[in-house]
């Protein structure tokens, strides 16, 4: 056997009998993996920890269980059970890519690299992961784990996300992945780099693929994976409006379709260079009899970072009619808010609420 042949061959072995002694067996996507709880837990785990999403995961599953169920849902429901996960397109995306396949595939997750590359918010990898861990398909990964394993292992320079890493990353993917047991193998490289190379204090001496790692060897380790170019994230200003009624309702508002927060629900945002009441009279019929600023609330996004000034006002009906229940707004029981998708900071709003109602009270 050539000798880079060999080597690519030893590579899957050696992760391979870590992986028998060390993986991960019990992750609750690993019993039963069908392409459809795959896909949701590959979805839930980007940019989000194995702990995190574990909860998250199940009580996904024991409300949609099956592509179908997933499929027939209202978008407000599945929003709901992915509340607090962030990063909410990817429920919007998945929601759409299981109507896709409700009414294109017959049901059925496609089998073709192409045709699941093809559904909303699913990437080469995680069609790759979805093919290889269900259907047991010889097909490679390269996620975030996966990128920082290689990149240490053969001393790959600069930022993953530069085209020319990336694709030197995907070579050496497709190269050490075996055409034998190529789910284990999928499994395996995923949780080397999440629980030994990990982003900082990896447990280099307990690795399989230590002896011949070139950031081990030449003490490189924290170059590997390059960092992406830093920039200062922009500030942005906005002012929420906990608008309560005599009923202790609030009103919330539906975010759109697309962008930040896309179709949750959340809270009214008054411009700072409108005056509050004329704004809350205009915009809904309703007048501030009483209204107390909080302390500002500090939200970062992967892009911005985002400043709220929340108000807490006391409103009655200005006009014969109050705000109805439509698609765009509605008057809202705090003691329901499970049942609702609501972005994280406005779940941290509305859990000031009693010690607000009891100042606004005494």
């Amino acid at each position: 056997m050539a000798p880079v042949l060999q080597r690519m061959n030893d590579f899957a072995q050696r992760l391979l009998a870590w992986f028998d002694c060390h993986g991960r067996h019990d992750l609750p996507w690993q019993q039963q993996p069908t392409p459809y709880r795959v896909w949701v837990s590959e979805v839930m785990l980007q940019q989000t920890q194995v702990a995190t999403v574990i909860p998250y995961f199940e009580r996904f599953m024991r409300r949609f269980p099956d592509l179908l169920t997933l499929a027939d849902a209202p978008l407000d429901e599945v929003l709901a059970h992915w509340s607090g996960l962030g990063y909410y397109s990817r429920a919007r995306n998945l929601h759409r890519a299981v109507q896709q396949i409700r009414d294109d595939h017959g049901g059925e997750f496609p089998h073709q690299l192409e045709a699941a590359m093809a559904l909303p918010g699913i990437g080469r990898s995680t069609a790759g992961a979805i093919l290889a861990i269900a259907c047991g398909q010889h097909q490679s990964i390269l996620d975030g784990n996966v990128k920082r394993v290689l990149s240490r292992h053969a001393a790959v320079a600069g930022w993953p996300g530069r085209r020319e890493v990336e694709k030197r990353l995907w070579q050496l993917a497709e190269a050490y992945t075996p055409a034998e047991r190529t789910a284990d193998y999928t499994q395996a490289i995923m949780d080397l780099g999440a629980t030994l190379c990990t982003r900082s204090k990896p447990r280099c001496g307990d690795c399989p693929l230590g002896g011949d790692c070139q950031a081990a060897a030449t003490g490189r380790i924290a170059e590997f994976p390059g960092k992406k170019p830093r920039k200062s994230l922009p500030q942005r200003k906005t002012r929420m409006l906990l608008l309560q009624n005599s009923d202790g309702e609030l009103l919330l508002e539906r975010r759109p379709p697309s962008g930040i927060w896309g179709g949750l629900w959340s809270l009214p945002e008054c411009p700072h260079d409108q005056d509050l009441g004329e704004w809350c009279i205009r915009r809904f019929g309703v007048a501030p009899e009483s209204a107390r600023a909080w302390p500002p609330l500090v939200h970062t996004f992967s892009h911005f970072q985002l400043e709220i000034e929340p108000w807490h006002c006391r409103v009655q009906p200005a006009a014969a009619d109050q705000v109805m229940e439509q698609d765009a707004a509605l008057w809202y029981k705090t003691h329901l808010f499970n049942q609702l998708g609501l972005p994280a900071p406005v779940k941290r709003l509305l859990g000031r609420l009693e010690e607000a109602n009891e100042e606004f009270d005494s």
